[in-house]
């Protein structure tokens, strides 16, 4: 097939790449235009940029896709299908119905669940045991087309967004390639999308990450593992940023002491360090301790928090956040 590619981030080269080596011709990459980044503030292409320009693809990045000058550029082209995986801008439907097989969408979720912007850190965030990827027919609605294939994935206990993101970029771009094949025969199956059965996948931002030591233990260790590489889960320590990047959850003695005696062994207030050992910490919750196990502060590299307590003092009793 004649191939539009539109995407944008790592996530999208993948399928690029499956594509090409699948045989069909992508003959045009569409990306949001470059960004500066770093303290320099030199432009820098986007990851399928940098790959449409390894495989000698021609380039274009409008600002706004809605525009007449780049739906026909678009036309010009004269593609068989248009691939969309991580664009960044919401296609009208002059360029939905622009080629004979549509737009067909990448989404890293098991439609109609975690429709949205960050379907990934979602699925890892509400504690999901599985997630996946789905092909779907584009409409002009937030992916809401009618869906083709899908491809399950199953999180490991300790999965991350970022370890998430890998396993659904490799299955995404096999799935696509099967996708276009069953397009060709005919043999594409349509399904209508039901209710869905989460919150929309909201955009991620950094103040996400803070952590609310009122809340269950467990639910503050998913947090740190979705937002993990990006935006991270952090909290406060003498006044410095501490992001924590791998904890673990455990039993809440307190607690139990508390339903048996309970005037005289109160929750200490949550956010309170409760325990220092030799490799770790643990951390009062709304519910039950986390254990704090990998972290960085600011001017440092990740360290365990064994490497952190040889270097620094923090003491039972003090309180984060």
């Amino acid at each position: 097939m004649r191939v539009i590619f539109m995407g944008t981030p790592e996530f999208s080269v993948g399928t690029l790449e499956a594509l090409v080596e699948a045989g069909h011709e992508v003959v045009l990459a569409v990306t949001q235009p470059d960004k500066p980044k770093g303290r320099g503030k030199e432009m820098q292409f986007t990851p399928v940029k940098e790959a449409a320009i390894r495989y000698q693809i021609p380039v274009y990045q409008p600002v706004k896709v809605r525009e007449k000058a780049c739906v026909e550029v678009l036309k010009s082209y004269e593609a068989d299908v248009i691939v969309v995986i991580a664009f960044g801008q919401i296609l009208p439907k002059s360029i939905l119905e622009l080629t004979p097989y549509g737009c067909i969408n990448v989404h890293a979720s098991l439609l109609p669940k975690y429709r949205g912007a960050a379907p990934i850190q979602w699925a890892v965030i509400d504690g999901e045991k599985v997630s996946g990827v789905t092909t779907m027919q584009m409409d002009e609605g937030l992916d809401t087309g009618d869906m083709i294939l899908k491809k399950e994935v199953i999180l490991d206990e300790k999965e991350t967004g970022g370890s998430l993101h890998d396993k659904l970029a490799e299955a995404g771009a096999a799935l696509c390639v099967e996708t276009l094949k069953r397009l060709e025969e005919g043999t594409a199956p349509a399904e209508k999308q039901g209710e869905t059965t989460t919150d929309y996948a909201k955009m991620l931002t950094k103040q996400m990450g803070e952590i609310d030591w009122k809340q269950p233990a467990e639910k503050i260790e998913r947090l740190i593992r979705g937002l993990n590489p990006w935006p991270s889960a952090y909290t406060y320590w003498n006044q410095k940023v501490m992001k924590i990047w791998l904890a673990d959850t455990e039993a809440d003695e307190s607690g139990e002491k508390e339903k048996m005696a309970s005037e005289e062994a109160k929750h200490p207030e949550p956010g309170t360090i409760t325990a220092v050992a030799k490799d770790r910490f643990s951390v009062q919750t709304g519910e039950g301790l986390l254990t704090v196990l990998e972290l960085q502060i600011p001017g440092k590299k990740r360290m365990d928090a064994g490497a952190f307590l040889r270097g620094y003092q923090i003491k039972e009793g003090e309180i984060l956040g």
